[in-house]
């Protein structure tokens, strides 16, 4: 017999959830027959799995100390150690999240076992500084996904609760997200656009309908909204800051790209031709799509410290010079384009 008592980082999650990471090597099956025959019981009485458990719940599980271990082991996985972790850029941590800076070439998370992402880079870095959590059914992890070739914020949980909340503030949007992108010809100033976005799931390549062809949408068709203003422009090339009201695979790029403005760099969606004088003249090899802002709504209790507070990321050294060469920036935005690291205040 095997009792538990749930910690923090493992309160707030169903029964079964905590059991299927805790016993990772079992099936759903058996975890919940174990549940039905009260091998496995919560606080001393029968369970369903669907209770959410509280801190200093009990867990027992009365199974031969053999079944625990053998169920519990970690899934063999590729050994990765001969790879080299980037080294996390922290532009902000407190107990429950961490905000890291995303460099280009770097999946948010794996998408092959032999990947390393910013997930490896934010548990490295959590371990390296002695906050990577012990409690067995919790691992940290990022809260939300960039492309590879995007740049820019991106968030981690530290704890469950951190995780969570993050997630919840995402999808309801209470969290505004700003990213900063180089397009090609010169823009509007200001323009909220919309559209409908199907993904080819083939190709992991997307199109954009616009909003007066709603008739003719296919099954699963997802209504987008992208807003953007100009911050600069020197005849051939915009600089601008887009606020992603939703979000969708590849939104920006192929949104920008569906009015004839398309990211440069961007292999994908972007002007071939632009894009081989870009990688000739500067060796740019991604598209210049940056997350570079993150606003934080009213918060209070452990995410007190990140109410009402803006955090923005330096853009790479990369884009800073094609902006400083096409003479897209003055001095009022270099400033704001090199700050970062530290919360703003909304300034």
């Amino acid at each position: 017999m095997k009792s538990i008592i749930i910690t923090e980082n493992q309160a707030g999650q169903r029964l079964d959830k905590f059991l299927a990471k805790y016993l990772a090597q079992a099936s759903k099956g058996f975890i919940y027959k174990m549940l039905r025959k009260k091998n496995i019981v919560l606080n001393g009485k029968k369970a369903a799995g669907s209770e959410k458990l509280n801190q200093n719940d009990e867990v027992k599980l009365f199974l031969a100390d053999e079944t625990i271990e053998k169920f519990s082991a970690a899934a063999t996985s590729p050994n990765t150690s001969s790879r080299t972790i980037p080294s996390a850029e922290v532009l902000f941590e407190n107990k429950q999240i961490c905000l890291m800076n995303k460099p280009w070439n770097l999946l948010s998370q794996k998408a092959e076992p032999n990947d390393i992402s910013m997930n490896e880079v934010f548990i490295e870095y959590l371990l390296n500084s002695g906050q990577l959590p012990q409690e067995r059914a919790f691992s940290p992890a990022v809260c939300n996904r960039l492309d590879r070739n995007t740049t820019g914020i991106i968030m981690g949980g530290k704890t469950l609760y951190g995780l969570q909340r993050m997630s919840e503030l995402l999808k309801d949007r209470s969290i505004h997200k700003y990213y900063l992108c180089l397009c090609v010809d010169p823009m509007l100033e200001e323009q909220m656009l919309e559209g409908f976005l199907v993904k080819n799931p083939d190709t992991n390549q997307v199109t954009v309908i616009p909003p007066d062809r709603k008739g003719e949408l296919p099954p699963g068709a997802s209504l987008i909204k992208t807003s953007y203003r100009t911050l600069a422009d020197n005849g051939r090339y915009s600089l601008l800051e887009v606020q992603l009201i939703t979000g969708r695979t590849h939104q920006i790029r192929a949104h920008l790209a569906a009015i004839g403005h398309p990211i440069a760099g961007d292999s994908k969606y972007g002007n071939s031709a632009i894009n081989e004088e870009l990688r000739k003249k500067y060796r740019l090899k991604y598209q210049l799509l940056h997350s570079w802002r993150l606003e934080f709504p009213k918060l209070d209790g452990k995410l007190a410290d990140l109410s009402e507070q803006t955090f923005t990321a330096p853009v790479p050294p990369l884009f800073y010079k094609i902006l400083e060469e096409e003479k897209l920036l003055d001095t009022n935005l270099k400033r704001k384009i090199i700050c970062g690291r530290m919360n703003t205040n909304g300034n």
